[in-house]
């Protein structure tokens, strides 16, 4: 069965829709990138719609980090410290936007999107 991202059969009510068409190939859903802290640098390459090319970033320690003057270092991740999302990503070390990360220069909160961005950038709290 195909993950997909088209609306549900079911209506808030619990009643049922019914479906003029089947599912279409742009509705598929991918699998989260689920970008993990380690220091070897992993990318994947994926094929979008038109034949564009999405880059999900699968695991790095680096992260770009701006301060308040908007001046930005590139600088090492040290840890997850806490993730919003899910309690449960910090302890696998998972990376994903909004996370709080600590830093060589501080904590940071991640900005970006590193499953859809293939780069980390955050912001120094």
């Amino acid at each position: 069965m195909a993950r997909s991202q088209a609306r549900s059969k079911r209506k808030l009510t619990g009643g049922r829709y019914h479906s003029s068409r089947t599912k279409r190939t742009q509705e598929l859903a991918g699998y989260p990138a689920q970008t993990k802290l380690n220091a070897q640098l992993k990318k994947l390459s994926k094929r979008a719609i038109g034949g564009n090319q999405k880059v999900a970033l699968l695991s790095t320690n680096i992260i770009n980090v701006a301060d308040k003057n908007g001046k930005c270092v590139k600088t090492e991740i040290l840890n997850v410290v806490e993730n919003p999302a899910n309690p449960h990503l910090v302890r696998r070390n998972i990376i994903t936007k909004g996370a709080v990360v600590e830093t060589k220069l501080g904590k940071a909160r991640v900005t970006s999107r590193p499953g859809q961005e293939s780069t980390i950038n955050g912001k120094l709290i």
